[in-house]
């Protein structure tokens, strides 16, 4: 029952995007297809995931041997780093299109508050590996549930020849992404127990 309450807490109560605002500049910066959307969401599940578990690692069996928890900051970071350059790598070689249409933002993970947030607040709950990896999963799958509910919306108003020329593009997001946030506060009710 805590796994599930650490998942439902992690993907809707406390949405890394809606809720905890973080990982906002991919957010908002690939959402304006859902394709592309989609493969950054994967991308972000596959580097949390991995991130959580060898920034569970290096902290328990690395920093905190060697009383230098100190330094747990810019290990995960350094951690991150390296997944993330693993990961473009392989989309490189994998995907193509995919690979190109990320752009900029697919190097952006590496410096993505979401994941190395996830990471600090793992560390900070004490959780253990498999609450860490449940969270990450939990995190991971909301933001790729924002970010693809977003861009459905944004393709959806790119195709309104109705809207006013001063609410197109950005600004239309921006409140877009505020009604979303303000609908996930719904969930914030939510008892889980144990958590």
């Amino acid at each position: 029952m805590r796994l599930f309450s650490i998942f439902i807490s992690a993907f809707l109560v406390n949405n890394f995007v809606l809720s905890r605002f973080l990982g906002i500049c991919s957010f908002l910066g690939v959402s304006k297809k859902t394709e592309t959307a989609k493969g950054m969401g994967l991308a972000v599940v596959f580097v949390m995931f991995l991130a959580s578990f060898m920034t569970f690692v290096v902290y328990n069996l690395i920093l905190v041997p060697l009383h230098v928890t100190f330094l747990s900051t810019l290990a995960f970071v350094l951690v991150i780093a390296a997944l993330v350059q693993f990961v473009e790598m392989v989309i490189k070689k994998t995907q193509p299109s995919l690979y190109k249409a990320l752009g900029i933002f697919l190097p952006l993970i590496s410096t993505n508050c979401a994941v190395l947030g996830m990471a600090l607040i793992n560390q900070q709950e004490k959780y253990t590996l498999i609450e860490s990896l449940v969270n990450s999963l939990g995190a991971s799958f909301g933001y790729m549930l924002a970010i693809v509910l977003l861009s459905g919306l944004r393709e959806r108003m790119e195709a309104n020849d109705n809207m006013p020329l001063a609410f197109k593009g950005l600004p239309i997001s921006l409140i877009t992404a505020g009604l979303m946030s303000i609908a996930f506060l719904g969930f914030s009710g939510l008892k889980l127990g144990g958590i």
